[in-house]
């Protein structure tokens, strides 16, 4: 075997054997039984049955929705505009037929969960609901997955850049000049890969029609971030580094993302961690940008600035500690 294989190549080996089973289960635990937990709704209703009606909501088996009872119509909506709620449910205070508002831009699963769960609670009480998605899918952006699609190669794009600087004279940079020149390097594909996606996404698909400004800069941000934590992990942690890469962007953030099934939908770990993680951020702030006015970017650009501030930090402390470590032991010698 040692003729072919040497005993760190089988190491290497186990651990992609790990990462592999990692990323399937991961995403079989992610999908494999999507069920809405705590869906945010704003509820109105003639004012004797709202505060009732509320509890009602809150309180059906298995939690699916969090009421939050609003006077009218218009807050409901402004609730939706700012991304507070995923949809509203209207009552009529004059007949049997009551509204169901929804954003399909915010996932198109959401919008279905709501639909179905308010569908026997209609039917029960011999009522029925008219369905209005005010922030309906674009033509190009089929289910709303566009957004999750686009963040997606923005942060497979700035791991794998990371990766292949790596190549050049190792994973670990010798110095922090070296240091220096690789985070460069990787400012300037952020740039060209953010405006490169944001004219796919706005010429191609017509998905970002009339946002290619705001998505160019947010996926530069978002490249920047995911290959600059890359690179610190591989500066502290050689090859390995890496590997832990794929674990956070891939095997924990893609499921996570909220790209198929928004975070309602998901089981508790995956949806407590990817509103943190680039996946998850990415594919949020670019449904924002392009359905909501830019509601909810900041934060998500804030949590990003972070993740790349971080990862210049890192990659310029470890290859520092790089340097003293080697000055450090040929004088032992």
């Amino acid at each position: 075997m040692r003729d072919g294989v040497t005993p760190r190549a089988g190491a290497l080996v186990l651990a992609v054997l790990a990462v592999q089973l990692a990323f399937i289960a991961s995403y079989i635990g992610a999908f494999h039984k999507p069920s809405p937990h705590r869906i945010p709704i704003a509820v109105t209703a003639p004012a004797q049955r709202l505060d009732a009606l509320a509890r009602q909501l809150d309180t059906l088996p298995g939690a699916p929705l969090d009421a939050r009872p609003v006077a009218d119509e218009a807050t409901a909506r402004r609730m939706i505009e700012h991304r507070e709620v995923y949809g509203a449910f209207v009552v009529s205070a004059t007949d049997a037929t009551d509204r169901l508002i929804i954003a399909s831009g915010a996932g198109a699963s959401a919008g279905q969960a709501l639909e179905q769960i308010f569908t026997p609670l209609e039917d029960a009480q011999d009522r029925a609901f008219t369905l209005e998605d005010v922030k309906p899918a674009l033509l190009g952006d089929a289910r709303g997955l566009s957004g999750f699609y686009l963040a997606l190669g923005w942060v497979v794009g700035g791991y794998l850049v990371a990766i292949a600087l790596s190549a050049s004279k190792g994973a670990r940079p010798a110095n922090p000049h070296r240091a220096a020149i690789r985070l460069l390097s990787l400012l300037a594909y952020a740039l060209l890969s953010g405006l490169g996606g944001a004219l796919i996404a706005t010429a191609v698909t017509g998905a970002g029609a009339g946002h290619l400004a705001q998505l160019a800069w947010f996926g530069a941000l978002l490249v920047l971030a995911s290959g600059a934590v890359t690179m610190a992990l591989q500066a502290a942690l050689g090859f390995a580094g890496t590997g832990v890469a794929v674990l956070l962007f891939v095997v924990l953030g893609n499921p996570s993302a909220g790209g198929a099934y928004p975070a309602p939908l998901l089981p508790t770990f995956w949806r407590t961690i990817g509103p943190w993680l680039p996946p998850g951020l990415g594919t949020d702030a670019i449904r924002g940008i392009v359905y909501f006015d830019g509601a909810g970017v900041r934060r998500s650009a804030l949590v990003l600035s972070s993740y790349a501030l971080l990862g210049v930090l890192g990659t310029l402390l470890a290859s520092g500690g790089a340097t003293r470590i080697a000055a450090i032991v040929p004088r032992r010698r």
